[in-house]
């Protein structure tokens, strides 16, 4: 059913872009009392339905544990979104969403508790005119989607057919922790879930600077004749964090820099950054060209150097001492989980061959950035002295995805004066300067393309396996050794540099 486009009182009037507004809805999300729930995707419906971008019949519904009523969950919701929201709060604008806030308590294994899910969707159709819609975010621990996804079934929450209007569900990652195990769990969605009702989110993908890769290389004619083997010496994708495991401890020793960041945020940036021009900017071409990226990639042939992973030691951060990973609470002392992950990729296709694609990820590296590094080759002849261009390097084009949202294009320039020296000089564009509106949080346009029914942004059964085809092999060789210890603050295990300086490079510092 195609999107009914309405006008809204709410809509902020400095937005002249044309609302893409849905049917009326319910969004359930399920562990609705947890971090992601109350850090990014409360927020994030406030601010859309701050931007008038929700319909006057949407439904925020809650689903948790906790022994709360519906006045309990909004004082949370409320709290949430004054303390997280982007765009600012407005009491108006809480007073009118808050009337659609609703709270329903119960475990996941609570037959009774989805029952009255069921028959509440069914009052909420009756009072708020939702027409059957209803998307369901799992926010929760991956272990718990089987239950949740079964339930769901039994009690025919699932089914379009039944409710008469659309059913759609939201996969947090990891998708899975191999292969085998995301093939089970892409088997039981599709089992309760038509492959269209499915969304596999990654919030990175959401992210404004990772779509303006779309228009950076498709709408201008600079950048296409030079982006291939022939201009382009190697590609540097980098997920660099400050900060260390926090709270999750359990998680994040059972999942490790691999599995956490490398198999989902950096191989999606390595296949936008890499695909063909789509025949048209829509779900299934824009994953028909990234899934021929993924298939392409292939491993190094000598992982003991071109796959690299660490751990962090204490260090000193922002002048402040902070401990190490096996310091931190709730980490077993010998434990063998990497907090740094670096790897060599090629990309076998016509375009890329002989480029290599070096990916890597951290915590408690000296700041937070994410960033996509084009590093075009040196020109095949200088008509200088070298003393001239003693301070010249390659060509970048650098596209920073956070913070500092934007893209920077360094190159040779003369340096003023009598003499001949050239030397690297940087071209920045700034989101923040070139436009008056701030861009929208990655949660914000992805929860909204959930209820649009536009899967453009999220990954398809497919693309996570072929990710875990290429993370599987690292995590089985990984799985025999021990991690390169590196200090917190510094850019990570001396054997990352050693990585690329044996093929006579070095990574880029930020």
């Amino acid at each position: 059913m195609a999107p009914t486009v309405r006008s809204n009182p709410l809509r902020d009037p400095r937005d002249r872009r044309l609302p893409r507004l849905p049917d009326a809805s319910a969004l359930v999300v399920f562990g609705a009392t947890g971090d992601l729930a109350r850090k990014k995707l409360i927020p994030a419906v406030y601010d859309l339905f701050n931007r008038g971008l929700l319909p006057p019949g949407f439904v925020l519904l809650g689903f948790a544990r906790r022994d709360w009523s519906d006045g309990d969950f909004a004082d949370f919701a409320r709290e949430s979104a004054e303390k997280g929201a982007r765009t600012p709060f407005r009491e108006e604008v809480w007073d009118r969403l808050a009337g659609s806030v609703r709270f329903l308590q119960g475990s996941f294994d609570d037959d009774a508790a989805f029952d009255r899910l069921a028959s509440t969707l069914e009052d909420l159709e009756r009072s708020h005119g939702i027409g059957g819609n209803a998307a369901f975010y799992l926010s929760i621990q991956p272990s718990a989607f089987p239950v949740v996804l079964k339930q769901m079934q039994r009690t025919g929450l699932s089914s379009a057919a039944n409710s008469g209007g659309w059913r759609r569900v939201v996969i947090e990652k990891p998708f899975g922790h191999d292969l085998a195990s995301a093939r089970d769990l892409n088997a039981l969605v599709d089992d309760v879930f038509t492959p269209s009702g499915v969304y596999r989110i990654d919030h990175y993908l959401g992210k404004e600077t990772v779509q303006n890769l779309f228009a950076l290389r498709f709408a201008n004619n600079l950048y296409e004749p030079i982006w291939n083997s022939q201009f382009v010496d190697s590609v540097q994708i980098t997920m660099a964090e400050d900060v260390g495991i926090g709270t999750r401890a359990g998680f994040y020793d059972e999942t490790g820099a691999a599995r956490d960041v490398l198999q989902n945020h950096l191989l999606q940036l390595l296949a936008l950054t890499a695909m063909e021009e789509p025949v048209s900017f829509g779900p299934e071409t824009i994953r028909t060209e990234k899934l021929k990226v993924l298939r392409a990639v292939s491993l190094p042939a000598d992982l003991a150097r071109f796959a690299v992973r660490g751990q962090y030691e204490q260090g000193w951060l922002a002048g402040e001492r902070v401990p190490g990973y096996l310091d931190e609470k709730d980490i077993p002392p010998d434990s063998r989980t990497e907090t740094f992950a670096a790897v060599r990729l090629g990309i076998e296709t016509r375009r890329w061959a002989g480029v290599p694609f070096y990916l890597r990820t951290g915590k408690r590296l000296p700041r937070r950035v994410t960033e996509i590094a084009i590093v075009f080759k040196k020109a095949p002849h200088l008509p200088f002295d070298q003393t001239d261009t003693a301070e010249l390097g390659n060509n970048q084009l650098v596209i920073r995805v956070q913070p500092d949202e934007g893209v920077t294009l360094k190159f040779g320039s003369k340096v003023p004066g009598s003499a001949m020296e050239v030397r690297d000089v940087a071209m920045d564009f700034l989101f923040g300067e070139a436009f008056t509106e701030a861009s929208p949080e990655a949660y914000e346009r992805l929860i909204l393309d959930v209820l649009l029914g536009d899967a453009t942004l999220f990954p398809n059964n497919a693309e996570v396996e072929e990710s875990w085809r290429i993370i599987d092999p690292l995590e089985e060789y990984w799985a025999s050794t021990t991690p390169h210890r590196y200090r917190a603050g510094s850019w990570g295990p001396a054997a990352a540099d050693e990585m690329l300086a044996a093929d006579g490079r070095r990574w880029r510092r930020p």
